[in-house]
């Protein structure tokens, strides 16, 4: 693929998303309009309903004006990272975000790279052993993992492993690389048991498909080393499906912090949509909303470009065949 057939590819999915971005950032802004009460009650939170706080709010909110007039002030406000002010702490929305933001980061980046090893090492284990008791116990597994939420594997992780037999902590974050890998090895396992199971299911397909191709079979009677034919052939061609769903993968994981740091207590981007939506703090609800918005469409723009670059014959506004 040719740089510029790159470039335009990357240029009009990146109109599309703006436009769906600009979709979402309508909705989450409607947020502050479709909850039940009034604005200035939603807005205020805990704090005291007085004169003086309520005009403060009328003036930073924009609440004087047309419906359109304020959403385009708060989206403006929104692309400057400032979301307003958390009725919960009273403290910004960014900085609150901001200060949650590393932990999601690292458990959902952990959780795809346990996710992209072993779910792609298995799924090939799998298919190279077809029919066997080997892949028979993965595909049973794979069902059974494709079933599991993340909230319970994280409640029967947390009770075995760090209850029953103390190989992992059960609560807290560590200090440091290494102490902090250590505390989230059962969040991020908790989070990837689903994500594994499909990424062996697509990868056993994928490797199945790949086998029986004519190419393969003629390596083969060249006489070319297994391994050589597994990594030059086997696996350059079966990935390319996987890569696929991988901007989904990372996307749907940084996105299911949600349930596991509730199950695990960690103060992450999760917890705060949580005690956000139960406090009702309309402005950080916004906030995270847009900002899990952004983080999937970005995932998803850069697994299409990784897809067009790793396979040549896919070209814009062709069909591969």
């Amino acid at each position: 693929m040719s740089n510029y057939a790159l470039l335009l590819f990357v240029l009009r999915r990146l109109v599309v998303l703006a436009v769906l971005l600009v979709l979402i950032s309508f909705v989450t802004f409607s947020l502050l309009y479709i909850s039940p009460g009034s604005l200035i009650d939603i807005l205020l939170g805990a704090r005291p309903h007085t004169a003086a706080t309520v005009r403060a709010l009328t003036r930073e909110y924009h609440l004087n004006k047309p419906f359109m007039v304020q959403y385009w002030l708060w989206a403006r406000q929104a692309v400057q990272l400032n979301f307003g002010t958390s009725t919960q702490t009273g403290l910004s929305v960014t900085s609150e975000i901001g200060a949650r933001l590393p932990l999601s980061l690292f458990l959902g980046v952990y959780s795809f790279i346990l996710t992209m090893v072993f779910g792609v090492g298995l799924g090939v284990a799998s298919a190279l052993r077809r029919g066997s008791i080997v892949d028979r116990g993965l595909t049973g597994a794979v069902m059974l993992g494709l079933s599991t939420p993340p909230f319970f594997a994280g409640v029967v992780l947390l009770y075995v492993f760090a209850i029953r037999i103390h190989w992992f902590p059960a609560y807290g974050v560590g200090s440091g690389f290494v102490d902090e890998l250590w505390h989230l090895t059962l969040p991020a396992v908790a989070l990837a048991v689903t994500t594994v199971a499909y990424v062996v299911r697509h990868t056993r397909a994928a490797m199945i498909g790949t086998l029986d191709q004519e190419y393969v079979v003629f390596a083969r009677a060249r006489g070319l080393s297994s391994r050589r034919v597994l990594y030059s052939y086997l696996l350059r061609n079966a990935l390319i499906p996987v890569i696929t769903i991988s901007g989904v993968i990372l996307s749907s994981l940084i996105v299911g912090v949600v349930l596991v740091e509730v199950a695990f207590s960690l103060p992450g981007l999760g917890s705060l949509l949580v005690t956000a939506a139960t406090a009702k703090d309309i402005p950080t609800l916004q906030g995270v909303v847009l900002l899990f918005a952004v983080v999937i469409v970005v995932a998803n723009l850069l697994a299409d470009v990784v897809y067009m670059v790793v396979d040549p014959r896919i070209r814009v506004g062709e069909r591969s065949t």
